[in-house]
């Protein structure tokens, strides 16, 4: 599955930016990891296709993420931004008929298979 991500940009503390990923096939579950200069990749979210989120505590009332099961699609609304968001955030999918994972397991990397190109958010103070 490749993925194309989308939507990364500039805004000020306290805005809101929305990210995109569209993947060529299906998939059993998306997420949204994010790494920033200097420390390793974080998940921020994920969605499960048959339903059920996970959040980084840090984001946790701030962000949503959704999906688009007709589109293969998956969004991250993002508001309340803080500096310290400041990264590049990566769409990433685990396969079709992978349905089998609990919640938890897919703030893991190793649950994915296929990663996007990344797209830059800044978030300015």
């Amino acid at each position: 599955v490749q993925l194309q991500a989308s939507g990364g940009g500039f805004v000020q503390a306290g805005g809101s930016l929305r990210l995109s990923c569209a993947a060529s096939g299906r998939t059993s579950a998306m997420a949204w990891f994010r790494q920033a200069a200097g420390k390793e990749r974080e998940a921020v979210a994920a969605v499960r296709w048959r339903g059920g989120t996970v959040y980084a505590d840090s984001v946790k009332g701030r962000f949503t993420i959704a999906r688009d099961n007709a589109e293969n699609s998956v969004y991250l609304q993002m508001d309340g931004l803080r500096p310290e968001d400041t990264a590049i955030y990566y769409c990433a999918a685990r396969d079709a008929g992978r349905y089998g994972i609990i919640l938890s397991q897919l703030r893991v990397q190793d649950a994915y298979e296929s990663w996007g190109q990344g797209t830059l958010v800044t978030v300015s103070s």
